[in-house]
């Protein structure tokens, strides 16, 4: 299947980015919560052990040598009766008689244990695979493994990369609306020392004061939940760079005129989840040539050098050397050779048509996530210029308050209304970065080390 090309709304010189102290600054959080991360020290043990695996599939190539000794003795058992004097002494007799002498001793029969006493056999045997096709698949299968344990360390990295941003950026828009709400604050309490002003004046209103004590009080209140959602964001972020929670963050201060766009064409095919089901695939296929191969002879060769007699006894003629081959060749399996191949084979199917899902559903978050970016930048574009005519307003029911023309409440509306705009604007903007971290990750187009 063709892969699709996804054709994105991005950011190309968003200023965060095109600050070099910005981008080493959040690039710098990225490494150290990388470092940091505890989940990934686990998967890199796991990749370590793959790789381990890897090695032990490789070794099976090389020969192996190994010491053997046996020590057996017995009493009793299965005997041999040996009828010699019964066939040797008449010949022994005749041989004396015709000699005249007694050159020719009478002998006995002979009795002999099949078990041997004070027995050893001490040996290092050297041995090698000739023909083992098991080998090479097991081997093919293990790198397969390794690669996925790569994969799966790389797709918690952009994981763990898209959510260091996405914490940055909310910690930096909540810090950004504390600041609004101490404006607010201290445009409210002007507000109560110009009405304070009037009132001694004879101009003004008591009841402009006690509205504009109740308008410190709400911004009070606002402006001590930002900032603990400040602090809540500052732990969380702290929280994925695996260090104290209240350790303060760096920042890089940013302002809208900056903020650029640009068309690009991305691909979804760098996924490191559809590299890893891949390398699924391969593994069933492997699997399926293995087992096709399930009567294919095994040789192995083997050198044996030891030495064996009995009474502990060693010399040149317990000493031996022995050469020999190992060859086994199935014949009948009842049927199971045939069974596994066909498991194997819908095993690759079944790889294939999760393949095919995983991809269909990679390309639907591509796309989403590149509209969650389009829509961000038209709702930047809309909450700024909110903000713009918000800003005239208020000064305009400012300048109309201080020359009698307009009430107090319509400038606690003006201001009211910029406050919100500011924090419309600020979090628009965040919105926005956070899309383009969200799209980055859909996308696999950070670069990892």
């Amino acid at each position: 299947m063709r892969f699709v090309f996804i054709t994105v709304y991005v950011l190309s010189n968003l200023l965060f980015f095109q600050s070099a102290r910005g981008q080493t600054v959040l690039d710098d959080y990225i490494a150290l919560g990388l470092k940091n991360n505890l989940t990934i020290a686990e998967k890199n043990l796991s990749l370590d052990k793959a790789m381990l695996n890897l090695d032990i599939a490789r070794s099976m190539y090389l020969p192996t040598v190994s010491f053997d000794a046996l020590y057996s003795t017995a009493n009793g058992g299965r005997m041999i009766e040996l009828p010699v004097g019964d066939l040797l002494n008449p010949v022994y007799q005749t041989l004396n008689q015709l000699t005249q002498s007694q050159a020719f001793p009478m002998i006995n029969n002979e009795r002999i244990n099949f078990l041997p006493r004070n027995y050893y056999d001490a040996k290092v045997r050297a041995g090698i695979p000739i023909i083992n096709t098991d080998i090479k698949h097991n081997k093919r299968i293990n790198e397969q493994a390794v690669q996925m344990r790569e994969h799966e360390v790389e797709i918690y990295q952009r994981e763990l990369v898209r959510d260091i941003k996405i914490a940055y950026y909310n910690y930096w828009s909540a810090e950004d609306g504390v600041k609004v709400h101490q404006n607010a604050l201290n445009l409210a309490k002007e507000g109560k020392r110009v009405n304070e002003k009037l009132l001694e004046a004879g101009n003004g209103l008591p009841a402009y004061v006690v509205r504009a004590d109740a308008e410190i009080a709400q911004a009070e209140s606002k402006l001590v939940e930002a900032e603990q959602q400040m602090a809540n964001a500052r732990y969380y972020f702290n929280m994925l760079l695996n260090r104290d929670a209240e350790q303060p963050i760096k920042q890089q201060p940013t302002t809208a005129q900056d903020l650029g766009q640009q068309y690009a064409d991305l691909l979804i095919e760098g996924r490191e989840e559809l590299e890893a089901l891949n390398n699924q695939i391969n593994v069933q296929e492997t699997m399926v040539k293995m087992n096709k191969q399930v009567f294919v002879p095994k040789l192995n060769a083997f050198v044996d050098v030891g030495s064996q007699a009995e009474n502990m006894r060693f010399n040149r003629e317990s000493q031996y050397v022995m050469i020999g081959a190992q060859l086994s060749v199935p014949i009948f399996e009842g049927g199971r050779n045939k069974l596994k191949i066909r498991e194997s084979q819908v095993a690759v199917a079944e790889a294939q048509q999760h393949r095919l899902r995983v991809q269909q559903q990679l390309e639907t978050a591509a796309r989403v996530a590149n509209n969650e970016v389009t829509s961000t930048i038209r709702n930047y574009q809309n909450a700024k210029k909110q903000l713009e005519a918000a800003g005239t307003y208020q000064r305009l029911i400012q300048r109309g308050f201080n020359e009698g023309v307009n009430t107090y409440i319509e400038t606690i509306d003006a201001r009211t209304q910029y406050t919100n705009a500011q924090l419309a604007e600020n979090l628009a903007l965040y919105k926005w970065m956070i899309a383009v971290a969200k799209l980055e990750r859909e996308t696999a187009s950070y670069i990892l080390d």
